[in-house]
């Protein structure tokens, strides 16, 4: 009788402490995913920057940038306007015939894609309103 009763006891004790565990007083908040990120192309020639779509949607991007010059070039993206704060973010040198990659999450404005080369004009990227969450997606990471 008396092993009954602590096995009984055993099991409540056990019982409370598992319930105890599953609980938290703190609610999790739902936050929507990001939008997918999307992939800019560049190109470097001798006298320009060329960047593929030049309009888009707000939310993070990968800006892969190909050298197609014969000396190396570091490509700088940054907002075009200085009056309010904003970005600047460089890759490392670009040797010619290589490419490099920046990703940014991009809010709405102007932003100027450009080299240490005065001699190359630099590329306008015109970025919208935010693009729609990726929440409902799938095969997302």
């Amino acid at each position: 009788m008396r092993a009954a009763t602590s096995r009984a006891a055993a099991a409540a004790i056990a019982a409370a402490l598992a319930l105890a565990a599953c609980g938290t007083t703190s609610e999790r908040r739902n936050v929507p995913r990001p939008p997918t990120r999307i992939v800019i192309t560049g190109s470097i020639s001798t006298d320009r920057v060329s960047v593929s779509p030049r309009r888009f949607g707000a939310g993070p991007v990968s800006l892969v940038v190909a050298n197609l010059t014969d000396t190396s070039e570091q490509v700088t993206l940054e907002t075009a306007t200085r009056s309010r704060a904003g970005i600047r973010q460089q890759t490392a040198p670009i040797n010619p015939r290589d490419t490099a990659e920046l990703r940014a999450d991009l809010s709405t404005g102007r932003y100027l894609v450009k080299v240490s080369d005065g001699g190359i004009a630099s590329a306008t990227l015109s970025v919208g309103r935010r693009r729609r969450t990726a929440q409902n997606d799938l095969l997302q990471p």
